[in-house]
């Protein structure tokens, strides 16, 4: 496989390749695509899947498996010959077969690649640091959500019911008097104040005591999912059955050592102090890599294809495809549930995805004009963190990973301390 020829298009980033494919290569994808299709096709005076290559050829035509031999190749030969042309491949727009022979085909691609981009002034970047001063106030906090995760649920019976109780009611809704379907339940516990019922159906709970028979009238938003009640006016018939307030547990000696370790309130403080100097620590660092990659951001200079932002995109789409697939749900599953279609989850994603290429080519930008290297000692440091991450084998680590594309992240890495290091961090 060999580049012929390379030349720029008037449009950024697009080249045109012409590749040509040898003919030990093209006839070894013909054979291949042969074993594949044979097992398919019936000729008289063979058994099926047994007829010799020439006669089917002889048949069909000497180019019969052609075309789905390319198809095999184009892969390795575009990645040859943008190799060679010193280009990465962001997108093929186009495939064109010129000439094919027993000696091997030529084709003509159309391809975005991905940009040269510019970068100045990425040292000396002003930056501000989040306090990590840990208050009395924020300890707190970080108590009463302990507190929180160890509430209970207790009847009210001596007050209405208000914001931040639980609710359990029986209710039907009609609309110009008929009953609507989904429209009735039964003991259901609805959290008042939470919007999880459309508006004014909470607020209007609010008020009223166990045991009470009441109607509530709400207007059913414009965009609301049921077609048929879009902007309807309805009226709510409610029985209210229990009234339930969270009850938080007393802060005492007891509480400390159900919830922890530690014997008496002032040694559970200073562990909850620990535990929100180490977040509040994270969290300033955290500030501060998103500090520089906005600044990061602004000084890139060039055209980014938008391609390289719909493959980001894409790629973000298939991660969170994966993680829903291990908590046991799939993605048709999810679209249908959440009322919107794979473009839709696409779109939510794409303003981070241009912020995380953005910000990768950026910082390529500064490893090249830096001459970032990486060493095998590097790449066998990065690895080994894997692999306790991940609680892998190492070399099961480095089968799955490929070496040039953990390079690249490593040059990345390096980039980014360079940034970091001469940061005016205040």
């Amino acid at each position: 496989m060999a580049l012929k020829e390379c030349t720029k298009k008037e449009e950024a980033n697009s080249y045109e390749l012409t590749v040509s494919v040898d003919g030990e290569t093209f006839e070894k994808a013909i054979n291949a695509v042969y074993k594949k299709q044979v097992k398919k096709i019936n000729v008289q005076g063979f058994r099926k899947g047994k007829a010799p290559r020439r006669i089917i050829e002889k048949m069909y035509g000497t180019e019969v498996f052609y075309d789905d031999a390319m198809q095999d190749c184009y892969p390795d030969a575009l990645y040859d010959a943008a190799k060679e042309a010193d280009v990465k491949i962001v997108a093929v727009e186009s495939l064109e077969a010129l000439e094919a022979g027993k000696e091997g085909f030529t084709f003509k691609a159309t391809i975005v690649v991905e940009p040269t981009m510019e970068i100045k002034d990425y040292k000396g970047l002003e930056i501000e640091k989040k306090s990590t001063e840990v208050t009395d106030e924020l300890v707190n906090e970080e108590l009463d959500k302990v507190r929180e995760r160890n509430s209970r649920m207790v009847t009210v019976e001596d007050r209405p019911a208000q914001n931040g109780d639980t609710a359990v009611i029986d209710f039907e809704g009609f609309v110009d008097g008929e009953a609507f379907e989904g429209g009735k339940a039964e003991n259901y516990n609805l959290s008042l104040g939470s919007g999880n019922f459309i508006p004014g159906f909470e607020e209007q709970i609010v008020g009223h005591s166990t045991g009470e028979e009441f109607s509530i009238n709400v207007k059913f938003p414009d965009e609301y999912q049921a077609e048929e009640l879009k902007g309807k006016d309805a009226e709510f018939k409610i029985n209210l059955h229990e009234i339930k307030a969270k009850e938080l547990p007393e802060v005492d000696d007891e509480f400390v050592q159900d919830v922890s370790d530690k014997e008496t309130v002032d040694e559970y403080k200073a562990e909850l102090k620990e535990t929100v100097a180490n977040r509040l620590k994270d969290e300033a660092e955290k500030d501060v890599d998103d500090q520089i990659a906005d600044k990061l951001i602004d000084l890139l200079e060039g055209e980014i294809p938008e391609a390289m932002f719909d493959n980001q995109a894409n790629d973000m789409v298939r991660d969170f495809e994966m993680r829903l697939r291990s908590q046991g749900m799939d993605m048709q599953t999810y679209m249908q549930y959440m009322g919107m279609d794979v473009n839709a989850l696409k779109d939510m994603y794409r303003k981070d995805a241009e912020k995380r290429v953005k910000l990768r080519l950026a910082l390529q930008t500064i490893a090249d004009k830096e001459n970032v290297e990486v060493t095998e000692a590097d790449l066998d440091d990065e690895y080994s963190k894997m692999a306790e991450a991940y609680k892998m084998d190492v070399e099961k680590v480095k089968a799955a990973v490929p070496a040039d594309s953990l390079t690249e992240d490593v040059r990345v890495q390096k980039a980014l301390d360079i940034v970091k290091n001469t940061a005016n961090i205040k």
